[in-house]
């Protein structure tokens, strides 16, 4: 019995503390606090956001590799559960990347009528580097 609890407090301390790699998701809720997060530590506290507006019918065409970009903060909008910011951001087509800077959209990338992304990691993440350079003066 005693092992069947410390078991579980093993499994209880593991899921609280280690860190989740997972995608996190924004609602119409959250969305402008998300867009204007700040960081609390580092040099850099003010790193762009991307938000992905998706959508669960064209899944097949979603940015893969939201991991692999460095010196942003990613999130997925559904745009079925964000539609003032779908409207508000005039998004047609999904996938939709859009790069904000304290708030304000910077950058699009917009699914043509193949509803593919037609931009891929390098190009966005050039665009990250973009925008964290054109903040740093």
């Amino acid at each position: 019995m005693r092992a069947i609890l410390v078991f579980l407090i093993f499994l209880l301390l593991f899921f609280t503390f280690t860190p989740t790699f997972g995608q996190e998701w924004v609602t119409d809720d959250n969305f402008d606090s998300k867009i204007n997060e700040k960081q609390a530590f580092g040099d850099n506290q003010n790193l762009p956001v991307i938000v992905e507006f998706y959508a669960s019918f064209n899944d097949a065409n979603k940015f893969e590799d939201w991991d692999k970009l460095k010196n942003v903060i990613y999130y997925r909008a559904d745009i079925a559960k964000c539609p003032s910011a779908k409207k508000k951001y005039k998004v047609r087509m999904a996938p939709t990347l859009i790069i904000f800077k304290e708030g304000i959209k910077e950058i699009v990338f917009k699914a043509g009528l193949d509803l593919m992304l037609p931009a891929d990691l390098n190009e966005i993440q050039e665009s990250i580097n973009e925008v964290n350079a054109a903040s740093q003066f």
